[in-house]
């Protein structure tokens, strides 16, 4: 039990860090997004609508990543919250199991302390 335990612990930790992952990956694809927009503007400037097109529609995609990264991110911190009940509801149990047991000894002993 204690390994299988160590192991879910393990895979918490590991899905917690693909999501500070994932959240860091959106906030760079933000960023890109936000050069890319500024590279559109100056295109429009100069003049260049077909450059500026191609940096709009870039822009466009960061946008898309970003957002599916957060998605990403969101659902793995769901899994994360189920997965850290799951294995707190685990301890809990082995804990009252142990509880019970000192308890049915007391009783057949009819020592309290």
């Amino acid at each position: 039990m204690f390994n299988s335990s160590n192991k879910l612990f393990d895979q918490i930790f590991e899905l917690k860090f693909t999501s500070k992952q994932l959240n860091k990956q959106s906030q760079k694809c933000e960023s890109e997004e936000k050069a890319e927009k500024g590279k559109a503007k100056k295109a429009m400037e100069k003049g260049n609508m077909e450059g500026a097109k191609i940096y709009a529609q870039n822009a466009i995609r960061k946008k898309s990543e970003a957002l599916n990264y957060l998605q990403l991110a969101s659902r793995l911190d769901a899994v994360v919250s189920r997965l850290d009940q799951q294995a707190k509801m685990a301890s809990v149990s082995k804990s009252m199991a142990g509880i019970v047991k000192t308890l049915n000894v007391a009783l057949k002993k009819r020592t309290f302390r």
